[in-house]
């Protein structure tokens, strides 16, 4: 079994729940390999000349010793030097876990200890459209021995959301509802999650966007009752809207998966799409997005009554779409 000691491992991204499981890990696993290792954690931005040295120290009281530093991105210069010298000869005796939250604070250092023999980099870059979200569920539910159809995987992300945290914990809820082998279906993900708050928002978006006003009031109601909170709907909106924005700019001529993955959706939503396209200038387009973006700043800056903003910007969506 491959060692952790003497080796750095480089946890980098935005995708702050993926970083935290991959950390989690990795500190399970230098404990399993040695379990009077002592784990020390420490912020980056905190380390002044010489801690670092003092972390990556021989404990008295253990042979071997781990050290988790957080918030790489935040390092002093002063630090750095240290951190590049340690890495170039790490201790044996020491595990290092490094922390990037991603982004280009602290390039030149990712740089210099990505070039070093010593450093095992995991990157976590958090999914951008729905489509990504959707793989991301395939291939998690796939590390899980289980599978899942395209379709499934979609309505799931719309049943529980964007939030990578939920995600896994859905997929692992279906993983132990299925029988081994069994693929995960619409109709399974249905049975689970059909009336989960974030369908509803999904379908007060499609119903919103169709121009089914009736329909999307009700439906805002029902989420009012049932307690949804107003920004499920709002982003559930701004999505759909985005998501057409994108195939009204698409270059022509483009294959179906190439739109696809342009506009950020599985590929068997784009005849709904360009359906619902029909009924949109990019005018109105451009006018819904902005009664969105005002609802948005509403719900999220306490209004005093963010039920209404909802119930606003539904109403103005569908009269942006009869312009």
């Amino acid at each position: 079994m491959a060692t952790a000691f003497g080796k750095i491992l480089l946890i980098t991204g935005n995708a702050e729940f993926l970083a935290e499981r991959t950390r989690t890990r990795a500190v399970a696993a230098i404990a399993a390999e040695d379990i009077e290792c002592d784990v020390a954690t420490a912020t980056a931005g905190g380390l002044g000349a010489g801690e670092l040295a003092g972390l990556t120290s021989p404990s008295l009281f253990s042979t071997s010793s781990a050290v988790v530093l957080t918030e790489l991105q935040d390092l002093p210069d002063a630090a750095q030097d240290e951190l590049l010298a340690y890495a170039r000869d790490p201790s044996p005796d020491t595990a290092l876990i490094l922390v990037h939250a991603g982004g280009q604070k602290g390039k030149r250092l990712l740089d210099a200890l990505r070039a070093l023999p010593s450093v095992h980099e995991v990157k976590h870059e958090a999914p951008k459209y729905e489509r990504d979200f959707a793989r991301w569920v395939a291939t998690e539910l796939r590390d899980h021995g289980a599978r899942i159809d395209e379709q499934a995987a979609t309505l799931l992300v719309a049943a529980v959301g964007q939030d990578l945290r939920a995600l896994a914990g859905a997929s692992s809820q279906l993983v132990a509802s299925v029988e081994e082998g069994e693929t995960i279906t619409v109709e399974v993900v249905r049975r689970y999650f059909g009336g989960r708050a974030d369908v509803r928002g999904y379908e007060i978006a499609d119903a919103a966007i169709d121009g089914r006003l009736a329909l999307a009031l009700e439906q805002t109601r029902w989420a009012e009752t049932a307690k949804v909170a107003p920004v499920l709907v709002t982003s559930a909106v701004a999505s759909g809207l985005r998501s057409l924005a994108r195939l009204a700019d698409a270059p022509p001529g483009l294959a179906q998966g190439d739109l696809a993955r342009h506009v950020g959706v599985p590929p068997f939503k784009l005849s709904v799409m360009r359906r619902q396209l029909n009924a949109w200038t990019p005018q109105n387009l451009a006018r819904a997005l902005d009664a969105v973006a005002r609802a948005d700043l509403d719900v999220k800056g306490g209004a005093s009554d963010p039920a209404f903003a909802v119930e606003r910007m539904v109403l103005q969506v569908a009269a942006a779409r009869g312009h």
